[in-house]
């Protein structure tokens, strides 16, 4: 049990600010702050960013004051792509491991600045969405559990995993029928979703979607045409969206005082904080939409086929794959010549910045593309109408207590 010592506001809100420049040196930054040009709409002006810090300062320090840890929200880790160009199959692989290893160290960084430390709680937002991205339920039921192992035996017992299935509000329902209640009761419809693109807003996070959801489908099952396919992916795209944004609202009422991450670069100043997992071939790339990659011994994320591409091998533990290594001129190319590529996961850490522990910066491979280009998505798509859900009363959300 933790004993109270408030601490006083200056010290609080100094201590407050340092674990938000911790955290700022892993920010996903939206845009490329440092380039010449107007700054985009809710672009940082640079990364990591002061305003930003302040933002999060501002909720982390009601946590320090009252000497309790610090509340760190991330919805991620849904359940692995169906698409097997991307992935090694529907289970947790070395990927995650590495991507929760690095979360793990970022929560003990916290305890050295804040000894009552941070409990990072991702929020898998898997059984939110399985029907709209194509993950049946079981495979998303597998995922946790074997997640849910992997986070037990980390070493520094910073993480823990909440799922839609441990939401007493949605007790009993099945799967189709919390989504449906989730849906009802905190989502917005989706002809505003389709209004706020068409006007600017989420079109990043609209397009990667897309993009997503077009990779997942374009498998050699699928006998339907590219522009099907297409079509297909932009309407399933809003509904994903719709829940994600239901289950972060939900999540921000369960968990007052918490602190927001994201997987996805948020504009700037704002509530979320979106912020990397490891470093990667592709700045939208995560652990469930591609495999780690030891080259050099250091890990990178990349789609399967850009591994198998590169002649990488693949390495199982028991029994399972695991991830690839990266061998022979290739491998000795990153560890010792200019020639290689550097791929930087979006953003390296500001200079003199003390990455967590197991925090890698910069990785150099070689990109091979793996799969065929996704044509753009223009910014006012015509889409079928999806059916419109009707927004219920939002219905009191019972807060998590410490």
């Amino acid at each position: 049990m933790l004993t109270s010592h408030a601490l006083p506001a200056s010290s609080a809100r100094e201590r407050a600010h340092e674990i938000a420049r911790l955290l700022l040196e892993h920010q996903r930054g939206h845009g490329r702050p440092g380039r010449p040009g107007p700054l985009g709409p809710g672009q940082c002006r640079e990364l990591p960013c002061t305003r930003c810090r302040d933002t999060q300062a501002e909720v982390i320090e009601p946590s320090v004051r009252a000497d309790r840890p610090v509340r760190l929200l991330l919805p991620a880790f849904p359940g692995k792509s169906p698409n097997r160009a991307k992935v090694l199959g529907t289970l947790p692989d070395m990927a995650e491991e590495h991507a929760l290893g690095f979360l793990d160290s970022l929560g003990a960084s916290v305890r050295r600045i804040h000894p009552p430390g941070a409990e990072i709680v991702i929020c898998s937002d898997g059984r939110v969405f399985s029907d709209a991205v194509g993950i049946p339920d079981d495979d998303i039921t597998a995922y946790h559990r074997e997640l849910g192992t992997m986070i037990e035996s980390l070493p520094h017992g910073t993480v823990s995993l909440f799922t839609l299935d441990q939401v007493p509000e949605f007790a009993g329902l099945g799967h189709g029928g919390m989504r449906t209640a989730l849906t009802e009761r905190h989502a917005v419809p989706l002809e505003l979703l389709r209004s706020r693109v068409r006007q600017g807003e989420d079109v990043p996070l609209y397009r990667a979607i897309t993009r997503f959801l077009f990779e997942d489908g374009n498998t050699p099952e699928y006998k339907g045409s590219r522009a099907a396919l297409q079509r297909d992916a932009r309407a399933r795209a809003y509904v994903v969206i719709q829940r994600s944004k239901a289950w972060g609202d939900f999540l921000a009422r369960y968990f007052p005082g918490s602190v927001r991450l994201s997987i996805h670069p948020q504009p700037c100043a704002t509530a979320k904080l979106g912020i990397q997992l490891g470093p990667s071939t592709g700045s939208w790339l995560t652990p469930w939409h591609g495999v780690a990659v030891d080259v050099g011994g250091r890990l990178v994320l990349m789609k399967r086929a850009e591994a198998e591409g590169l002649g990488c091998d693949l390495v199982e533990r028991e029994g399972r794959p695991s991830h690839f290594v990266l061998r022979g001129p290739l491998r000795s190319a990153h560890e010792g010549s200019a020639r290689s590529l550097a791929v930087h996961a979006n953003t390296t850490a500001a200079p003199g910045s003390s990455a967590a522990p197991g925090a890698s910066a910069v990785l150099a491979v070689p990109e091979t593309p793996a799969v065929p280009e996704t044509p753009a998505v223009p910014e006012t798509p015509a889409v079928p109408e999806a059916p419109v859900v009707p927004v219920a009363p939002v219905a009191p959300v019972a807060p998590k207590e410490w």
